[in-house]
């Protein structure tokens, strides 16, 4: 046999030694191998809450609000008790002290009221006892310096005559006139001399209390 010949026998006697005999063979299935892409998926499946978690979250969050939103209405009604507190406070303090929180044209209407019911006091006493008027007289005459000339007693015409069955004096025995006066009221007299003159009024006097017991008012509220 020629060598070409040969060559191209040994070529078939190696390709059938690779050849599977047709009982031996079985079929087998090849499938396309996963690229990790179900893993990945696996892994955001397996991230994700279950439903009992979510319940758990929102259970937690529930708690966590409510829990804040009872400590923010406790710091709420403490400061509310605080302040009717304080309200309360000044409420008694003022009922302790009622007549501090009087203002100035209430104490003179007070004080007014009391000289008007004073004056109606006066009078009805002064009609009792007309002699009054005589210590008043004595008292305005007194008060005069002892230099005074031209001396001249102001008096209610009722007063007037009173005054001179009491002292029982004529004009040219005493240093001083006198003069009915029917403008003043009875239980007070004015003086009037060449130098000074003295207001002993009955007017004149209550004003002279009220100025008095104002002014002491408003030193001691100073």
């Amino acid at each position: 046999m020629p060598a070409t010949w040969r060559l191209a026998a040994r070529g078939r006697n190696s390709m059938s030694d690779k050849v599977i005999p047709a009982g031996e063979a079985r079929a087998v299935p090849w499938r396309i191998p996963e690229v990790g892409a179900g893993g990945r998926r696996g892994a955001r499946v397996a991230g994700l809450p279950t439903a009992g978690g979510l319940e758990r979250l929102q259970k937690q969050a529930y708690e966590e609000g409510y829990a804040e939103g009872r400590e923010e209405g406790r710091a709420a009604g403490r400061e509310e008790v605080a302040a009717r507190a304080a309200r309360l406070d000044a409420l008694l303090g003022v009922l302790a002290r009622p007549f501090e929180e009087l203002d100035e044209q209430v104490e003179q209407e007070l004080v007014h009221l009391a000289l008007a019911i004073a004056q109606q006091l006066v009078r009805r006493e002064v009609k009792a006892d007309p002699g009054q008027v005589v210590a008043i007289v004595r008292d305005a005459l007194a008060a005069l310096p002892v230099s005074a000339r031209g001396v001249r007693l102001h008096l209610h015409p009722e007063d007037a005559q009173l005054v001179r069955d009491v002292l029982s004096l004529g004009d040219a025995q005493r240093p001083w006139q006198i003069v009915e006066d029917p403008v003043l009221a009875r239980g007070g007299c004015r003086v009037v001399s060449e130098s000074s003159s003295i207001d002993a009024s009955l007017d004149a006097r209550l004003a002279a209390l009220a100025a008095a017991v104002l002014g002491g008012e408003r030193e001691d509220d100073g």
